[in-house]
């Protein structure tokens, strides 16, 4: 390990401090930082939480240089979410924004990932890469076929983001056979601009760094956004195909490194 990476960890919260350390963080980040809320979220002990933690694995990044004893060690999480469990919970969570009917008649083996936030000190780093390596290793031991998850801009007004809404809409849509669709309640159009007068440079500024480290692996999206105005985002679905990752993933992994 090089001496940047040489304190962190990653792995599967393996205990009760791991857990409340992850939700921690993400009502750092999620809550404080981006404006979020929820029905479970304790503002008390500043835990975002919700009915899902207690059924999906939670791929964390520790810092063993902090503290276990003040829920600080966590400074990564990526919240994973297999088919067959889902199956048995009754549902995903994405199901609440988007009708996944293509994606559960495929035949293809799903893995939802969700609730993805780093620290803000740990941003830009080495982290995130590591915690992908740790992904690619459980997709792989559990034959793993689609990801998918929805990606968030911040805000709600939609106009503001027309430039990337509408590239992802007109360069990476999905096959319409396995292409879901924002559910109703809060669906909103993404092709705002037309193709030929976006730009591109203005397209990728407003572009999220973990949005954009999906459409690297080969990641499409689904059809229309989907509002959350609970956590103040506008909300896309992401999916990648596990060989369209595996051809890609080697080149994404060097630019990480690189940056």
């Amino acid at each position: 390990m090089t001496p940047e990476t040489s304190y962190f960890a990653t792995r599967l919260a393996t205990d009760e401090a791991d857990l409340l350390a992850a939700q921690r963080l993400r009502y750092r980040v999620f809550v404080e930082e981006l404006g979020g809320d929820g029905a479970l979220v304790d503002h008390r002990n500043r835990l975002e939480r919700d009915e899902f933690d207690p059924v999906v694995d939670h791929l964390v990044l520790v810092d063993d240089r902090r503290s276990r004893d003040a829920l600080d060690h966590v400074v990564g999480v990526y919240r994973l979410f297999p088919g067959d469990r889902a199956e048995t919970f009754g549902r995903f969570y994405c199901d609440s924004e988007y009708d996944l009917t293509s994606l559960r008649t495929s035949g293809r083996s799903l893995l939802e990932l969700g609730r993805s936030c780093v620290d803000p000190a740990y941003r830009g780093g080495s982290g995130m890469f590591l915690m992908w390596n740790t992904l690619a290793e459980y997709v792989l031991a559990r034959g793993i076929d689609i990801l998918f998850g929805v990606a968030s801009f911040h805000g709600t007004d939609v106009q503001t983001l027309a430039q990337p809404l509408s590239w992802l809409h007109h360069h990476h849509l999905a096959p319409e056979s396995i292409r879901p669709r924002a559910r109703p309640d809060g669906y909103h159009r993404m092709d705002l601009i037309a193709p030929e007068e976006l730009d591109r440079r203005a397209a990728m500024a407003g572009m999220p760094a973990l949005i954009k480290a999906y459409l690297r692996l080969g990641g499409v999206v689904g059809e229309g956004a989907w509002l959350d105005h609970a956590f103040n985002t506008t909300d896309v679905f992401l999916m990648v195909d596990t060989k369209a990752m595996s051809q890609k993933h080697l080149k994404f992994y060097e630019t990480r490194q690189g940056q």
